[in-house]
């Protein structure tokens, strides 16, 4: 059995391109000097991600008492009082660090005429940490080289991007690592060994029946027995995983599990027919195994140890076929059923749905005929029928619970890849002002509020972006303090792996997010110019709105 579509999604390289918009990098506005403020004067806030991605509010007139624009999107102007609580707007993920220890207030609380900047910035008392990203949050390079002016994203090392090799993803980890077939790292989960001595038990008092002379020894063989039956289930796995290699997608690991092997394919076939043959070899390639060892049967003699080991092989991998090929997700069988109603329909989804929805009936039938089955073919000993009873209908819950679930996953990862062409970083993408380093935070936010945008891009003197002003830093500071806390104290410096091209939609935005975990993202055009800071979050929310629309 193979999973397709483990941890990466089809690509929609052939969507069409978002709806332009007007570029998001908006200049400084009031560019005569950072005129300080004192408390109250400013709203203080970057406005929080719009329920609904695309362009930013246009710029209004700022209002002289509360400091925000006279927009009427009040998404992007949230109540300028900020010093009790974070602002409700902001992202739950972002405003928990605005839970932890406020700086202390200067024991002066008289407002100064004209605050002067002190020669050494005060730091807020405890810098917010960083939330963690989630686990569809991370992103590896997408942008491009180009010739520095003010507004370039210049890209040192050697990351992802136009020209240059992408970056090594993670090893995924799942058990202990056992070789790279086919550069395709076989991990064996902790379940396998719990598997593995079932069998030796099970097997072991099998063979003491037929050969009782073994005496102890049959544990050993029933051992052999349990390491050579998943050898034969690696080879399955490995017949899914050269014909994935074949049509050109990535596999991202093989694991032996307590029920078999998994091959986590990441991308979905391009043609039914592709699918069809992805998920036959499997099934193929383990009735040809019990071919084999069916003819190295015929020579040996059945009543002997090699005997019985080859006859046991035979049969658990003409089970393991037979099993697979029945016709429901998430089995091979489901996935060649799928292939077929796609092929009829020109509709990927409607395979889905229905060999999805067969797999739950199967399910359904898995738990009530198995024990039927096993119970009408088993002994009619009095004292083997309680056991064998239960151990039965334990064996078909689990396989039922197992079918069950894999065929819901299918469904919704389906949905998911019908969605994902819904997410692209240019319709996501935050409009972003230019500052200084040592420009005060009360200044910069300003200067956003009055130019509609919602991030802060740190410059060098050149105008090169060296850093991002952090959503989880500005709500740490309170609102009296930020006259006096440059923006540089709240940037993290711009990585590689934080600048992501602008093109990036669906598949390969997800990709490049997970590649280089992070808060914020600078997005850059092609020709290297700044289009705009892109937030986790918003890529976040989009995802579980796109998620929760009906197919």
């Amino acid at each position: 059995m193979d999973v397709s579509g483990g941890t990466g999604q089809p690509r929609s390289g052939n969507d069409e391109p978002a709806e332009p918009r007007a570029h998001p990098t908006a200049p400084a506005a009031d560019p005569t000097g950072p005129a300080q403020r004192g408390p109250g004067e400013t709203s203080g806030h970057i406005p929080a991600a719009p329920d609904e991605p695309g362009p930013a509010a246009p710029k209004g007139k700022p209002d002289p008492d509360t400091g925000r624009e006279g927009d009427t999107d009040a998404r992007s102007n949230p109540p300028s009082d900020n010093r009790r609580a974070p602002d409700p707007s902001v992202p739950s993920d972002i405003s928990a660090a605005s839970d932890r220890s406020a700086p202390t207030e200067p024991s002066n609380t008289s407002e100064p005429s004209a605050p002067t900047e002190p020669s050494t910035p005060q730091r807020p008392a405890e810098e917010p940490r960083e939330p963690a990203a989630g686990p569809r949050h991370a992103a590896h390079h997408a942008g491009a080289d180009a010739p520095r002016h003010r507004t370039e994203a210049h890209t040192e090392g050697t990351g992802g991007g136009p020209g240059r090799p992408p970056q090594r993803r993670p090893e995924p980890g799942g058990g202990l690592l056992m070789g790279r077939p086919f550069g395709v790292p076989v991990y064996v989960a902790p379940s396998w060994f719990l598997v593995a001595v079932l069998i030796t038990w099970v097997f072991g008092g099998q063979l003491d029946r037929v050969l009782p002379e073994l005496g102890a020894a049959r544990y050993l063989v029933s051992l052999f027995f349990a390491i050579a039956f998943y050898a034969s289930v690696l080879v399955h796995e490995l017949a899914h995983t050269v014909a994935a290699l074949r049509f050109k997608l990535p596999v991202r690991r093989i694991q032996l599990q307590f029920f078999g092997g998994v091959s986590e394919i990441e991308k979905e076939a391009e043609t039914p027919g592709r699918e069809f043959v992805l998920a036959f070899v499997g099934p193929l390639l383990s009735l040809v195994l019990s071919g084999v060892f069916y003819a190295a049967l015929l020579p040996v003699e059945p009543d002997s140890v090699p005997g019985v080991l080859l006859a046991g092989l035979m049969v658990s991998n003409l089970i393991v076929a037979a099993f697979n090929l029945l016709p429901g997700l998430p089995l091979d069988g489901g996935r060649m059923l799928r292939a077929v109603v796609w092929k009829l329909t020109g509709k990927p989804m409607s395979g889905t749905i229905a060999a999805a929805w067969v797999g739950r009936a199967l399910a359904i039938a898995v738990l009530i005929g198995l024990p039927l089955l096993t119970q009408s073919l088993g002994s009619d000993a009095a004292d083997d029928v309680g056991m064998d009873t239960v151990m039965d209908a334990l064996l078909a819950a689990i396989l039922a619970a197992i079918i069950w679930t894999g065929a819901g996953n299918s469904l919704r990862m389906a949905r998911l890849r019908e969605h994902l062409p819904e997410l692209r970083a240019r319709a996501l993408t935050r409009r972003a002002v230019p500052v200084q380093a040592d420009t005060p935070l009360s200044e910069a936010l300003r200067r956003a509020n009055a130019s509609g945008a919602r991030a802060l891009v740190v410059v060098d003197a050149d105008g090169t972006p060296a850093s991002l002003v952090r959503e989880a830093g500005i709500v740490g500071v309170p609102e009296h303090r930020r006259p006096w806390v440059p923006v540089s104290t709240l940037a993290q410096d711009l990585t590689d792996g934080m600048r992501v091209s602008a093109e990036l939609s669906g598949e390969e935005l997800l990709d490049a997010l997970r590649a280089n975990p992070a808060t914020e993202y600078l997005v850059v055009e092609e020709t290297g110019e700044i289009y705009g800071v892109l937030s986790a979050a918003d890529v976040e929310r989009a995802f579980v709105k796109a998620m929760a629309r009906p197919s």
